[in-house]
């Protein structure tokens, strides 16, 4: 997963307003009362979030289970100081140390197909927390991935690449099979490549419930970027947990 789709991944998601993502975030933690400087960054990809807590002075860990993602990250941010990149997925991260801050974002969290994986996660991050620190991150909606993605074809024609993305809901599992086809331009020909994801759906009161039984005693839920509490067509959730 994420392979040879890494080196295109910044120009396919060129529509998503990191920045103002960004800001979002530190209108959360503002409102959270939050004022610590040490972020963990899980699931951090090509870095497009990162950039600005490191610019921002903040020290900043950042993982990724894909080398092929964090080698971006690196060219991308290897400057800074104030930032150091792990090789480590999210199930059995272990960081000998604890944060103010701990942040996922770009529906990384719905990656995580199993339930059990999640808690354990969950758990970890707690661990991993600060007294007072929060745990910030989103995720694809249900709504989303049953009825806007899930069993929907959709095509993009690109000025250096073409892609075909054929999608498919299992409604016993709750999980979207994401079946990509690329066509990308590299000196004179096209080259042919594939990536297979999935992205389970999970409810609010699902995660609402793993992140209390992971021993999170304030959790808030919004719809993205707000301060609303999501509806039945939300389609990104944005959850704010903290540490007592």
């Amino acid at each position: 997963m994420y392979n040879k789709f890494a080196q295109y991944y910044d120009e396919l998601m060129d529509d998503v307003e990191y920045e103002k993502w960004y800001l979002y975030i530190e209108e959360i933690l503002k409102k959270e009362n939050v004022n610590g400087e040490d972020v963990l960054e899980m699931a951090c990809g090509t870095g497009n979030m990162t950039k600005y807590f490191v610019k921002k002075g903040y020290k900043v860990i950042s993982f990724d289970s894909s080398e092929d993602m964090l080698s971006i990250v690196y060219n991308k941010l290897h400057k800074y100081s104030n930032l150091k990149i792990l090789n480590q997925n999210m199930i059995d991260f272990n960081i000998n140390k604890k944060f103010d801050i701990v942040i996922c974002v770009c529906d990384g969290i719905n990656y995580i197909l199993d339930e059990n994986d999640l808690q354990r996660i969950f758990i970890s991050v707690n661990s991993h927390l600060k007294s007072g620190g929060v745990f910030i991150f989103d995720i694809n909606s249900f709504y989303k991935l049953k009825e806007i993605v899930g069993n929907n074809i959709f095509v993009e024609d690109r000025k250096d690449i073409y892609y075909i993305w054929q999608n498919y809901f299992d409604e016993k599992s709750n999980i979207a099979q994401f079946d990509l086809t690329f066509f990308a331009k590299e000196k004179d020909k096209y080259i042919r490549f594939d990536e297979e994801h999935f992205e389970r759906a999970y409810s609010v009161s699902e995660i609402s419930n793993l992140l209390n039984k992971a021993g999170f005693e304030k959790v808030k839920c919004y719809e993205h970027p707000t301060f609303s509490f999501p509806d039945e067509k939300s389609e990104r959730i944005n959850f704010v947990a903290g540490k007592i």
